[in-house]
Order: C-alpha cells, then structure tokens, then sequence
C-alpha cells in the first residue's frame, strides 16, 4: 500500500471534532449531548437571505468571477466602511469560507519554511494550514492568569528571526474570547514596520463585543496599509456556516494579484452562497442587535455558573462566543472524552474542546477546554449541570490537579 504524505501525517487532528466518533456513540445509546464544543451558532439565519437563494432567477448554476460578484464586493465596502475602514471592491476576494482566506492569505504571503508568529491558544486551523504549507508556527503563550490577554512585545522580538515573515492574531479571539485594544494593535504595529512583517488578522468575529469595549480593525492602523492582511466571514454574524462564505482583504495590491492566482486556480466561490451573502448585507441592523443581546446574556449565564464550580477559573471573555476554562483535571483530552463516554447526568452529558488543541507548545492546555455558548439559555444551564456535576466524580480530579489549578 502507498504511503500518504507527511504532510497529511504531520497535521493534527481538530480539537473541535476529533471527539464526534465518541459522542455519535453515546447518542447511539440514548444519551442527550449538549454541544458546547463546536462554534455552531443556533439563532436563525436571516429568512431573507435565505429566500433570496430561493428566489434566484436563474436557467444555469454558472462560475462567477473568480474574485466572487463584483455587485457583492462593491456592497462589502460599504459594510467595512461601517467600521472605519476604506477599501475598493478590488481590495478583496470572496473565499469559501474564512477558512479558504487563511490558506490564500498564508500561501500568497509566505513560503515553505518562513515562520509565523502565533499567540497561542490559538484558532486550530491556523496549524494546519501552516503545516499544510510547510510554514513553521512560531507560539508565544497567552496566559490565563492576565485573560489571555496580548503577551508582552518583548516575547514577540525574542520569536523573530531571519525566517520571520508575519503575525497572526484573531481579533475578537477564538478560542478565548479576549478583545484586542486598540493600544495593543498600535504595539503590533511597531513590531510589524520595525521588521517588515505581514500582519495576518483574522475578524470573523467583530461584530461581537461586550462590557462597553470597542472593537478597532487593524485596516483603520495608519502606516501598515502594505502590511495587513485580513480574514472574514460571513458564518458567525450571519448564523450561516453551512453557507461558506468569506474574504481576504488587503490594501497590499501585491497580495491581492498573488491570491488572485489561487482564487483562479479553484475556480469560483460557490455562486447560490454568495447570493445568500450578498442578500445579507441588507439585513437590518436588528437583526444583529438582537443576536449580540442574546450572546451576551448566555455568556453572563456561563460564567456565573462557572463561578460557583469549586476551583474553575475562567477570564470573562470581551469578545466572540467563546469560553476557555481552567478545570480541576488531571487531562483535559481524558475528560472530555470520559463526558461522552462513561458520564451521564439526567441522560445527558456535554461536549466540550480539550485545551490542548488550540496550544502549538507541547504540555499546555491540559486542564483547559473551550465552550461555545451557542446554546439557547435553558440548555446552556442544564450543559452548566452536567459539567458541575461530572466535576465532583471525574476519576482524575485528584488533589494535585486541584492545587495546581489554585497555585497558578
């Protein structure tokens, strides 16, 4: 038998996924799973869009340009102009999905063997598309004991070599939910001119800010208009994953021509989504409003009950949908696995993502998982049940782990 690539071997398996076998399993045998693992949002996509995809007046499911429709990326202008930010319709390309905007932005910008630099945890897939390039990640560690916040510039000059040819943050972050400011930004500004380094963002999740705090994208930086790269989607603030659409965008003419050659290379992004995200844009901001509302008010259900779980430390996330945690366990991979499998709490158990998956650094992330509240609230607590209940039995919460949770 042929032997499959390094590279495929060399890629790790999704810290979001990799567990579906187990809970498909438990749902087998009757068990109720609450999903908290995945970024799956469950508030509706907006009927009109929806409908407009229905409503197509069309005889032949063609290509479209391969850049996507130049009606879309013309109202997409508009969209970022919202946010302070001033590009042309030729600034950026759709992509299928945020995803396929990463690998255009990685593969256009850097080659086999140039290092990025990565605070970790970090978004999954931000390996594996480096892995898949031959790109080395370059971590620096987040820590949860200052909310995961933007680690000291100083860590990112010690990461930068001969090699070095971008950063890469998410802003709002997944997994932490940690907000950039904009002073922070203004730091990787510095960094990135000082040694003319690309700077990936990706902004997936902008439109999701709480507590007051206001969102800068990295495109309204004076000075970095050659630097900055950008990572969108349509998923998350439209509740249309299944849809995949999203962008690149950059003001780098260089960058854009160069992604142009991959879009081309895959064809076209695929054309009944792109109506579905062009027909987005003329949703009312209500519709928004009301889904940030609703975000906010799980994600202040979430941390209260993660508050009164003995020994649980959580920051209290200022961005996205996501909730990265510090359990009193020997393993987070063992544990979330032993939820699916072995643990029931009134026929139900919950799904969560082990924390060492969104770690580069080898050892970290063990007691530490993520949470998506994209549960509706009822469900969000009766999940909250299962998790406080399996904490009190779960064989390896030993003495030492619950110490180390107190003493770090």
């Amino acid at each position: 038998m042929p032997n499959v690539s390094k590279r495929g071997e060399n890629i790790a398996a999704s810290p979001i996924r990799k567990l579906v076998p187990f809970a498909d399993e438990a749902k087998r045998k009757g068990k109720h799973i609450y999903h908290l693992n995945i970024g799956q949002p469950d508030i509706l996509t907006p009927p009109s869009a929806i409908k407009a995809v229905q409503e197509a007046d069309m005889q032949v499911l063609a290509y479209s340009h391969s850049a996507g429709f130049e009606s879309y990326r013309r109202k997409l202008v508009g969209y970022y102009e919202k946010f302070g930010v001033t590009i042309d319709h030729n600034d950026l390309i759709i992509t299928t999905g945020a995803s396929e905007a990463i690998l255009f932005g990685m593969m256009s910008c850097l080659d086999s063997g140039d290092e990025v630099i990565v605070p970790e945890p970090f978004y999954a897939n931000y390996n594996g598309f480096s892995t898949a390039g031959g790109i080395v990640v370059k971590p620096i560690t987040a820590r949860i004991e200052n909310d995961f916040a933007l680690p000291p510039i100083a860590d990112f000059e010690k990461c930068i070599t001969s090699k070095t040819k971008a950063i890469l943050i998410c802003n709002p972050s997944n997994p932490t939910g940690y907000l950039y400011s904009k002073e922070e930004l203004l730091a990787l500004k510095e960094i990135a001119l000082k040694h003319n380094l690309f700077l990936f963002a990706d902004e997936v999740y902008r439109e999701f800010c709480y507590d007051g705090k206001e969102y800068t994208s990295i495109l309204t930086i004076d000075g970095l208009e050659d630097h900055v790269v950008v990572f969108d989607s349509i998923s998350k603030r439209f509740s249309a994953c299944g849809a995949r659409i999203g962008m690149i965008v950059s003001k780098n003419k260089s960058v854009i021509s160069t992604a142009m050659k991959f879009a081309q290379a895959r064809l076209s992004p695929p054309t009944l989504a792109q109506i579905l995200g062009e027909a987005t844009l003329d949703v009312p901001q209500s519709y928004l409003d009301k889904s940030i509302t609703e975000y906010n008010e799980r994600r202040e259900l979430l941390i209260a009950r993660l508050q009164e779980m003995d020994h649980v430390v959580c920051p209290k996330p200022t961005g996205a949908f996501y909730a990265f945690a510090k359990l009193p366990i020997d393993n987070a991979d063992r544990f979330c696995r032993w939820l699916l499998e072995e643990f029931e709490y009134n026929g139900a158990s919950v799904m969560l993502a082990p924390g060492t998956g969104f770690y580069y650094s080898k050892g970290l992330g063990q007691q530490e998982v993520r949470m998506a509240y994209v549960l509706n609230k009822n469900d969000l607590n009766k999940a909250m049940d299962c998790l406080q209940e399996a904490l009190k039995v779960y064989p390896g919460r030993t003495v030492d782990a619950i110490k180390q949770s107190l003493n770090s």
